[in-house]
């Protein structure tokens, strides 16, 4: 083949195959679900980076600390530069009316008479005004006031941090047991679908009647109902884990972990006495008085005087022309310093009136934090119960899967060996359905009460 005529297959032929393969390599590429694969605490860390309320968090501790910055730059020197040019275009010169009677402008005497100026003035001032506080009370407590802010952010920002492992644990378990309760609820349909095919095979050959038939038939029926009920509810687990750990709810999920009986008869109900100040709800309260100490402080403060150094420059010129940038031209200077004292003597009392509100504040916020520890004491001992409890029914269940697994067995040997009814299938069949139902549920109860019980010791950083 020609040089030009391979050139010109190439053209036909394999270009456009090439191009084709390219974009079908893209948009493979782009409609592809993207996979996460998370344990527990893989999945905690990675709802600490993109949780929106956990971001939230962080941006307002970034606030705070420029609300300092800010706050500090009251106390730094303030300088200001400004430059007036003006066109007197009507200018008069004013001089008093002295003559009685009327003036040759037929003024009235003790009044001033305007002798308009008809050459146009322009004029210029540049000046820098600068200033120092020396002294000012409310400042001062400003600075300790934002300090106090700061330190409130960061406080808010622990508790977010804490509730978003809370929400991504409890998530994590509930999707855990969701799945394990529909690969339960799958065995489940496996066996009744066989019983229902063995009943069907009795039926046609005339062992059994019609009743024991449909009796089977509608219990399968039920299963397979259920099944896309849990379906459903596993979607809606999947996409609450989405949600709190902050990933696309189309995205894939794997769980690593996996749950176990021994690890949830593993669990232990610690004995340690409640201690509010392990908990970061009791911290932020403390913040928030100090933050109210502060207030009543700077309303006292209000009494004390302020001293501000000041001091200026500025020039001026007058020309009839404008030209006020011809350096060539003369200037005249004028500079000065001096300080402002400032003394409060009398406001009308509003001051004593703002230190009694915040007097009466901080008393509240007292009352508050009294209030906060009662209930976070009763909030520990609540909880310890419940996963005492919680403890207590997983164990009971447990023993009542066991029993009824174990009659949903025998129930079935003898319905096949002839010496049981179906009925006697089906209702061990419900009872091992609710059994497995009971043992999820109070599993669930178990790993939460855990949960629970940890953040109320304060066990959660």
């Amino acid at each position: 083949m020609p040089p030009f005529q391979k050139l010109t297959f190439m053209k036909k032929i394999l270009f456009p195959v090439v191009i084709t393969i390219l974009l079908s390599g893209v948009v493979k590429a782009q409609s592809k679900t993207e996979t996460f694969s998370f344990s527990l605490q893989q999945a905690i860390e990675y709802a600490y980076q993109h949780d929106v309320n956990l971001l939230n968090a962080d941006l307002d501790q970034q606030i705070a600390k420029a609300k300092v910055k800010e706050t500090v730059g009251i106390g730094l020197p303030q300088i200001n530069a400004s430059l007036d040019v003006k066109d007197y275009f009507v200018e008069n010169f004013l001089f008093p009316n002295v003559f009685g009677g009327g003036s040759f402008t037929g003024e009235i005497p003790g009044t001033f008479s305007g002798l308009p100026i008809k050459t146009p003035t322009y004029s210029a001032t540049a000046a820098v005004q600068a200033s120092q506080l020396i002294f000012d009370g409310s400042y001062i407590v400003g600075l300790q006031a934002s300090k106090a802010y700061r330190e409130l952010s960061q406080k808010t920002y622990t508790r977010t941090k804490i509730e978003t492992a809370v929400s991504v644990s409890k998530a994590y378990y509930n999707l855990l047991v969701t799945r394990q309760r529909l690969e339960l609820l799958d065995a489940n349909i496996l066996r009744l679908k066989k019983l229902n095919d063995d009943t069907q095979t009795m039926y046609d050959n005339g062992f059994v009647e019609k009743i024991d038939r449909d009796r089977i038939v509608l219990t399968y029926n039920n299963a397979t109902v259920e099944r896309e009920k849990m379906e459903r509810l596993i979607t809606l687990a999947n996409y609450l884990f989405k949600y709190q750990v902050g990933i696309n709810i189309t995205a894939n999920v794997v769980l690593t972990d996996s749950l176990s009986a021994e690890s949830v008869k593993g669990i232990s109900v610690p004995s340690e006495q409640a201690d509010v100040t392990r908990r970061i709800e009791y911290s932020l309260l403390q913040s928030q008085q100090h933050l109210l100490q502060l207030d009543l402080k700077r309303n006292q403060f209000q009494y004390l005087p302020s001293l501000v150094l000041i001091g200026s420059l500025y020039t001026t010129e007058q020309r009839a022309t404008l030209d006020v940038f011809n350096s060539h031209k003369k200037w005249y200077p004028t500079g000065f310093v001096g300080a402002t004292l400032s003394v409060p003597l009398f406001n009308g009392l509003q001051s004593a009136r703002k230190i009694d509100q915040a007097k009466l504040a901080l008393k509240k916020m007292e009352n508050e934090i009294t209030n906060t520890t009662n209930a976070l004491n009763l909030e520990t001992e609540t909880n310890r119960t419940m996963l005492n409890n919680a403890l207590a029914s997983f164990k009971t269940q447990g023993q009542n899967l066991e029993l009824a697994t174990e009659v949903a067995r025998v129930s079935k040997i003898k319905y096949d060996q002839g010496v049981g009814s179906n009925l006697e299938v089906i209702n061990a069949e419900a009872l091992l359905k609710e059994a497995q139902t009971n043992y999820y549920n109070s599993m669930f109860d178990a790993l939460v009460a855990k949960v629970d019980l940890d953040k109320a010791l304060g066990n959660i950083k």
